[in-house]
């Protein structure tokens, strides 16, 4: 089964989600400055991620650094020729 990656983005609330697959009941980590991981409440697995703040920070936001979660990684794999 194929699993889409959800990004969206709110430029009035200046917050960016990325999500992986379908929305589950989780929680949210602090990972960084506005920067939350968000975890699947039953089976502990990243579900994505929340950044707020992503214009109006301290600094430019020029870009993010986040590990892949290895199942997603493994279906990007499957799909590559």
């Amino acid at each position: 089964m194929n699993q889409k990656m959800h990004i969206y983005y709110d430029k009035e609330a200046d917050y960016l989600e990325i999500r992986f697959g379908e929305p589950t009941e989780s929680t949210y980590s602090k990972i960084g400055q506005d920067t939350f991981v968000r975890i699947d409440k039953k089976t502990g697995e990243v579900r994505g991620y929340a950044i707020y703040n992503v214009q109006k920070g301290t600094g430019a936001l020029k870009s993010i650094d986040i590990e892949i979660p290895a199942n997603i990684l493994k279906i990007l794999k499957s799909q590559t020729v």
